[in-house]
């Protein structure tokens, strides 16, 4: 408990720091770009459409509102993997500043989850735009899918500071992980419809806890329903857990840093 409030406390300390590293960032990805944060609607909605083409019109799933189901789990997917990635390289990529200067390590890992999830907010915005062009009816219970992007982002800190503390030690896991992600797109229910699943890769599936996540968001985004207390205990369960064992990882790990960057 006394580590969770020192990460608490030097939190709200540097949080103006970390807002700046935010910001930062931000400003990075767009500069010298035309259409600039434009990209971040483009980008999915570009995807979508080539998705769309490939598996509706070729491989014919027959999912109603093809489109925003697609979108729906892409851009929550590509949040994950974007935010992980960038954690992942975050602490010897700054290895330079953490050399001179006392900062919280863990500030790194999560600056990059919150950058991406700056992008996500903002690809929340193309699949609202999905979802209106294709007539799927937008309820009340779009305020859910806020919730399901929350439970992304606690599980992508944990994951971000679990492999920020490996990398350090281990440059290949950079490699292996980029494997791993592919692996893991197409176990989960991006692109086809669950009941696909042959019933015996069904332990896959329910193991996984971005088929939580992305169920949590479709529920409340394309199906007008609350998302149930179970379900809701499974995406929470998963975030926290994954969140303390990437904090209690972080903590053993942080002070031999400086011996490998």
């Amino acid at each position: 408990m006394n580590s969770i409030s020192k990460y608490l406390v030097n939190f709200l300390k540097y949080k103006d720091l970390l807002k700046l590293l935010v910001i930062k960032d931000v400003k990075i990805k767009y500069k010298r770009s035309v259409l600039g944060i434009v990209w971040s609607l483009l980008n999915p909605l570009l995807t979508m459409v080539i998705l769309t083409l490939v598996f509706k019109e070729l491989f014919r799933f027959n999912i109603e509102n093809f489109s925003a189901y697609v979108i729906s789990g892409q851009v929550l997917f590509t949040f994950f993997s974007e935010a992980t990635s960038l954690a992942m390289s975050s602490i010897y990529s700054s290895g330079q500043i953490i050399k001179k200067v006392y900062i919280p390590k863990y500030i790194f890992p999560v600056s990059k989850v919150l950058y991406s999830s700056v992008n996500m907010l903002l690809s929340f915005v193309a699949v609202i735009i999905v979802c209106l062009i294709t007539n799927v009816p937008l309820k009340p219970t779009l305020i859910f899918s806020l919730v399901s992007i929350f439970y992304v982002l606690i599980f992508s800190i944990g994951v971000g500071l679990i492999l920020s503390s490996i990398v350090v030690f281990f440059r290949d896991i950079e490699h292996i992980y980029g494997v791993l992600l592919t692996a893991w797109m197409y176990a989960t229910p991006i692109i086809y419809p669950m009941d696909i699943m042959p019933n015996k890769f069904l332990f896959i599936l329910y193991s996984n806890p971005l088929y939580y996540f992305i169920v949590h968001f479709r529920e409340g985004l394309l199906y007008g329903h609350i998302p149930s207390w179970e379900l809701n205990l499974h995406c929470l369960s998963y975030s926290l857990i994954t969140l303390f064992v990437g904090m209690y990882l972080f903590y053993k790990r942080q002070d031999k840093f400086i011996l490998y960057i």
